[in-house]
C-alpha cells in the first residue's frame, strides 16, 4: 500500500430534482493541498442524489488514476451519500444501490473514508457541477482546463495588493513569465500498421494491429533522434500494441521503463473500425454527418471525441501531478496528440479535423506552473527522412 494520500472533493446537482443534471469533483495531494485533477459532466435529467453518487465515482476515478494504492479522503456535503457509503445508512432507493456498488468498486475495502463538510468549504466541486449543467444547458459538453503542476516547494507570501489604479492589465491566455521549470510532454505518434497508408479508421475499438515493417523502422529511427537528444526522463504509452511496441523501441534506447497509461487509448471507432472514409461515408452518410457536426457524436458502438477529451485531460492532469518539471515521453495516437495540442491552444473541437499529424511524428506540449500551456511542436518527421 502507498504512504500517499488523496483527498477528493465531489459534489453532484439537478435543477428540478429531477431535471438538467451534472457533478463535479477535484482530487488534492493530502498533504500539500495541490489540486491534481478535476472532473465535470453534464449527464442529462437525473436527481440531486443520483448526480451527488456519480460526481463520487468520477472523483474516486480520477484518485485511482492518479495513485492506485493511496488512502482516500471524500469529503462531500450530501449528508445521504456520506452515511450511506460509511455504512450507517440503509440504501433503500433502488437507483442509489448501483452507484454505491460502483463506488465501493474503485478501491479496496478500507482505504476509503468519508467524512461531511458544510457547502461552503466544498465550494470547488459545487462550481464544477454547475460549469457541467451549465454547458448542457448551452449544447455542450464540459471541458478541463489544464492544471497547474505541484510546485516542489511553498509559494512566497503574496505582496500587499496595489490599489486597483495601480495593478497590471489582465495577461493574454498563454502568455507567461518566468514560472519555473515547465513540464514538458513530447508526444509521439506511433508508427505505421498495414492499416496506415489507407487511411483507415483504427481506434481502441478494433484488431489492435500491430507495427509494419515500415512502422517497426520508423520507431527504431525516432528512438535514435530522441536518445540523441538525451532529454526524456519517463515513457508512458498507450496500452494498445502498435504504441508499447512504439514506446519500447524508445526506452530501449534512452534506458528507461515503459509506463501504461489507459486514458491515452485511441477513440473507439466502433462500427468504422477498419473501414476508409469513403466507406463509412457509403454505409453510415447520417451518422457521419452528425459525427462531423457535433464532439459529442460517437460513431456507431463507439466512443464521441468529447468523451475522449475527457478521459485525455484526466491523463494529462495525473501525468503533470506525476512528473513536475520534467521531459515525458507520451507515446499515443492521432486522437490523443490532437486533443492535447488543442486543449494547450484553447482551440474548439473542431480544430481536430485541421491538423495533419503522421505516422512516427513527433509533436511537443510545456505545461506552466501558472497554469498556462506552450505549443513547441507540431508533427515533426525530419529524424524519418533517409
Amino acid at each position: 500500500m502507498s504512504d500517499r494520500r488523496l483527498v477528493v472533493e465531489a459534489d453532484g446537482g439537478s435543477r428540478g430534482n429531477p431535471g438538467p443534471a451534472g457533478y463535479g469533483a477535484v482530487v488534492r495531494d493530502g498533504d500539500t493541498g495541490h489540486l491534481l485533477a478535476e472532473a465535470a459532466e453534464y449527464i442529462g435529467r437525473a436527481t440531486n442524489n443520483v448526480a451527488e453518487y456519480r460526481g463520487l465515482i468520477a472523483g474516486l476515478r480520477a484518485a485511482h488514476a492518479i495513485d492506485p494504492d493511496a488512502r482516500v479522503d471524500v469529503r462531500m456535503d450530501s449528508k445521504l451519500v456520506v452515511e450511506q457509503m460509511s455504512g450507517r445508512w440503509k440504501i433503500k432507493h433502488p437507483d442509489m444501490r448501483p452507484l454505491a456498488a460502483e463506488a465501493r468498486s474503485v478501491f479496496p475495502a478500507g482505504r476509503v473514508a468519508y467524512a461531511w463538510i458544510p457547502r461552503e468549504r466544498n465550494k470547488d466541486a459545487d462550481r464544477l457541477a454547475n460549469e457541467a449543467m451549465d454547458a448542457g444547458k448551452a449544447g455542450r459538453q464540459w471541458e478541463p482546463r489544464p492544471l497547474a503542476p505541484a510546485r516542489t516547494a511553498a509559494p512566497a507570501a503574496p505582496a500587499a495588493e496595489p490599489a486597483a489604479e495601480e495593478q497590471a492589465p489582465a495577461r493574454p491566455a498563454g502568455w507567461s513569465g518566468d514560472v519555473g521549470t515547465a513540464t514538458t510532454f513530447v508526444l509521439l505518434r506511433h508508427g505505421e500498421t498495414h492499416l496506415t497508408p489507407e487511411k483507415r479508421f483504427s481506434g481502441s475499438g478494433g484488431s489492435d494491429p500491430e507495427l509494419s515493417d515500415r512502422g517497426l523502422w520508423q520507431a527504431e529511427r525516432t528512438a535514435e533522434a530522441l536518445a540523441a537528444r538525451g532529454t526524456v526522463q519517463a515513457v508512458v504509452s498507450s496500452p494498445l500494441k502498435r504504441a508499447r511496441q512504439t514506446a519500447e523501441a524508445a526506452a530501449a534506447r534512452l534506458g528507461l521503463d515503459v509506463r501504461i497509461d489507459e486514458g491515452l487509448r485511441e477513440t473507439d471507432f466502433g462500427a468504422w473500425e477498419g473501414l476508409t472514409f469513403a466507406e463509412v461515408q457509403e454505409r453510415y452518410p447520417a451518422e457521419l454527418d452528425a459525427w462531423l457536426a457535433s464532439p459529442k457524436a460517437a460513431p456507431p458502438g463507439g466512443e464521441s471525441f468529447a468523451a475522449t477529451a475527457r478521459r485525455v485531460a484526466l491523463s494529462r492532469d495525473k501525468l503533470l501531478a506525476r512528473h513536475p518539471g520534467r521531459t515525458v515521453l507520451l507515446v499515443t495516437h492521432v486522437t490523443p496528440v490532437k486533443t492535447l495540442v488543442r486543449l494547450a491552444l484553447g482551440a474548439p473541437p473542431e480544430a481536430l479535423f485541421r491538423m495533419e499529424l503522421s505516422a512516427a511524428s513527433l509533436s511537443a506540449v510545456q505545461y506552466y506552473a501558472d497554469g498556462n500551456a506552450s505549443l513547441r511542436l507540431l508533427n515533426d518527421t525530419g529524424h524519418l527522412r533517409c
